[in-house]
């Protein structure tokens, strides 16, 4: 039995419906925008999710702060608005998630694990991470006015 790994690259992540990551904004359908916006919303609260019982721990560099856990917990909650309303204002407010990672790293470093590449690492996917954002800010904006996808063609 031979694996078909042409079809599962584009059943998984060349699927331009489900994975419409290179349509531009203006050519989206509403099918193409729920998917990347549910993904996007999904990805935000579990990393947040993650981040925010992590950040209860008082061995992190920010000790004790109250801070840290309630911004993110409430990232959390707005990446499941997003996903459940696909409204601006929180597409906008989980946008701050990554600038929030940047100015914590500023603030209180990384973890004294981490080297000189671990840390450029982070550095680059956060950074890369909030180009992606304005993405999903520029989806929501435009989501009421997306056409509905086209009918599914018949198969024979």
């Amino acid at each position: 039995m031979q694996l078909d790994w042409e079809g599962m690259f584009r059943r998984y992540l060349a699927d331009p419906t489900k994975t419409p990551y290179m349509v531009a904004v203006n050519r989206l359908n509403r099918a193409q925008a729920n998917y990347e916006l549910f993904a996007y919303a999904l990805f935000v609260s579990i990393i947040f999710g993650i981040l925010g019982i992590a950040a209860l721990s008082p061995s992190l560099p920010h000790g004790l702060s109250t801070l840290v856990p309630l911004y993110a917990f409430s990232v959390l909650v707005s990446g499941i608005l997003l996903g459940a309303f696909k409204h601006p204002a929180a597409a906008a407010y989980c946008a701050t998630g990554p600038v929030a990672l940047l100015i914590y790293f500023l603030v209180y470093g990384f973890l004294p694990t981490h080297g000189p590449i671990e840390k450029t690492i982070l550095v680059v996917i956060v950074v890369l991470w909030l180009r992606y954002t304005w993405r999903t800010v520029e989806i929501t904006k435009v989501y009421p006015d997306l056409p509905e996808p086209p009918p599914p063609k018949e198969r024979r």
